[in-house]
């Protein structure tokens, strides 16, 4: 209870201690922006274009709301140098900066603020260049591309050359980097922070540096420590992985008639522990579970795996869709129907403001009871029920001791839930009643002290910055921050104290340096 106390009294102290910048300082920074960066990069609140930028990678219209805090003004760069300026301006005159690069942050934390404040944004969608090198299988990546543009690039360029990450295209890289990437090769070849070799970023002085002149531990916080804690990363080199001509794909729906409980309950030892080419994922939604799987290898080949390994879901070979793997990519994130081509898809940058979303996490070490999935499945026959994405760990990923990064749900996890709701227009009260409630629920089947959470499904219900003095503090940093990073969080508010101890880079839920104040 005491601890409680503090927490409440420093989150009530920093309401009144965060420095705001005055109108002159806001007026002296934009002034500083348009003396070094091109003006037509720059777009202020007056600008006629203002709102067509903002809204341009604004994925979820509860984040574009007559009260959402808005920036002041709005940065594209196009090269380096441009970031480097907007940073410098931003210290000198007191006013941060907010790093966008594909919009996908649940809480919308790249492009608004929760609490009243002046900040700019460093929209990163004109530094997307993508750059292959088959010769020794890397590509460097811009954080302005998305997953989809870099699937497409590697394909395109070599089909039996890929790269892990998420499933879907619109992602963009910066931010899914950031937190570590999850998806349907990490079974096989790890997260995509697994297979990050380099980076560049401009720190909270404004200087570029790549990994030798960042060093190790920066390097380190970087893949899989959150976006925008350590500065802007604006490129990414990565080491490309082989897949075959052909990989196979499927998806099959069981209803609770056709057995979907007994069936969900036995994926839960089969998923993490199939052969390493093969990753199914759950989607349960209403009364039915759908099994999705890419296999790298041929249908025959699957047939025989699934009968031997997982002869419950009775899987056969009408059931396979042999395809390229960069076609496999293009596929429906929760269907896996065909949605389009991989151009069409893939490419395809645009966002829609239809409906709202609200995201959860959980990581489960132990397998849930065949009874506890009844009532589980009782929860989506009620009115505003979502889905959960059940994602299956083990094979490379578990391989990996815990500290090699930021990321450390890996030894032990069978797999990590992701629930979604979703909403039309502004009244999303019955889904996300039944989003908190069912959330609550489940916290007796998942894991505990912490309950674990993935900080790319960001979630403020678990815990916001305190600011105090004008440094977000480490206390209350600890609450959210040991359940996305256990207990690599000390780690990174360390490096966090080394490269950036003034807090510049920081939003709701970024990491607090650890400082020892004097007494």
């Amino acid at each position: 209870m005491a601890i409680l106390k503090r927490l409440a009294l420093a989150f009530f102290l920093s309401c009144f201690s965060c420095s705001v910048p005055s109108l002159a300082s806001s007026d002296e920074f934009l002034q500083c922006l348009t003396k070094k960066i091109p003006s037509e990069l720059v777009y202020k609140q007056s600008s006629s274009d203002f709102t067509d930028v903002l809204v341009s990678s604004i994925r979820f219209p509860n984040f574009f709301t007559n009260t959402t805090v808005r920036p002041l003004c709005i940065v594209t760069p196009t090269e380096a140098g441009h970031v480097q300026a907007a940073v410098l301006c931003g210290r000198r005159h007191g006013v941060r900066l907010r790093v966008r690069s594909g919009g996908h942050d649940y809480e919308g934390l790249s492009y608004r603020s929760v609490r009243p404040e002046v900040f700019g944004v460093v929209d990163l969608a004109q530094l997307r260049s993508i750059s292959v090198n088959e010769y020794d299988s890397t590509a460097w990546v811009d954080s302005g591309a998305t997953i989809g543009e870099l699937y497409y690039t590697i394909g395109k360029n070599n089909s039996e050359l890929a790269f892990p990450a998420g499933e879907c295209p619109t992602l963009g890289v910066g931010g899914h980097f950031s937190g570590g990437g999850v998806g349907m090769l990490m079974r096989k070849y790890g997260l995509s922070i697994d297979n990050v070799v380099d980076a560049k970023l401009v720190n909270a002085k404004g200087e570029l540096l790549d990994r030798a002149g960042m060093g190790e531990d920066h390097f380190w916080a970087i893949r899989g420590g959150g976006g925008e804690s350590f500065g802007i990363v604006l490129s990414w080199k990565i080491r490309l992985v082989h897949v075959p001509p052909t990989v196979t794909v499927f998806s099959i729906s069981k209803t609770l008639d056709q057995g979907a409980v007994d069936i969900v309950t036995r994926w839960q030892v089969v998923g993490p522990s199939l052969p390493d080419d093969l990753t199914m994922r759950v989607k349960v939604q209403g009364q039915e579970a759908m099994f999705l799987a890419v296999y790298l290898g041929t249908c025959s080949s699957l047939v025989a795996t699934m009968g031997r390994e997982f002869p419950e879901l009775n899987m056969t070979s009408a059931d396979c869709r042999p395809m390229t793997y960069l076609e496999s990519t293009a596929l429906s994130f929760t269907t896996l129907a065909n949605i389009g081509t991989p151009e069409e898809v893939l490419l395809n940058r645009t966002s829609s403001l239809g409906f709202s979303v609200k995201g959860k996490s959980d990581y489960v070490r132990r397998p849930i009871s065949r009874g506890a999935w009844k009532d589980i499945f009782s929860w989506f026959k009620m009115n505003g029920s979502g889905l959960i994405m059940l994602e299956p760990h083990g094979g490379f990923i578990g391989s990996v001791p815990n500290a090699t990064t930021p990321y450390p749900h890996r030894d032990g996890v069978l797999y990590v839930i992701q629930y979604l709701v979703f909403w039309p227009g502004a009244n999303g009260a019955t889904a996300q009643t039944w989003l908190h409630d069912f959330y609550d629920f489940m916290g007796h089947h998942v894991t505990a002290n912490p309950r674990e959470a993935y900080v790319n499904f960001r979630d403020l219900d678990i815990g916001q910055n305190a600011v105090v003095d004008d440094v977000s503090t480490f206390e209350s940093g600890k609450v959210w921050g040991e359940r996305y990073f256990m207990g690599n969080f000390r780690r990174l508010a360390k490096v966090k104290a080394q490269v950036d101890p003034t807090d510049y880079f920081r939003n709701e839920q970024t990491t607090p340096p650890l400082l020892h104040r004097r007494k």
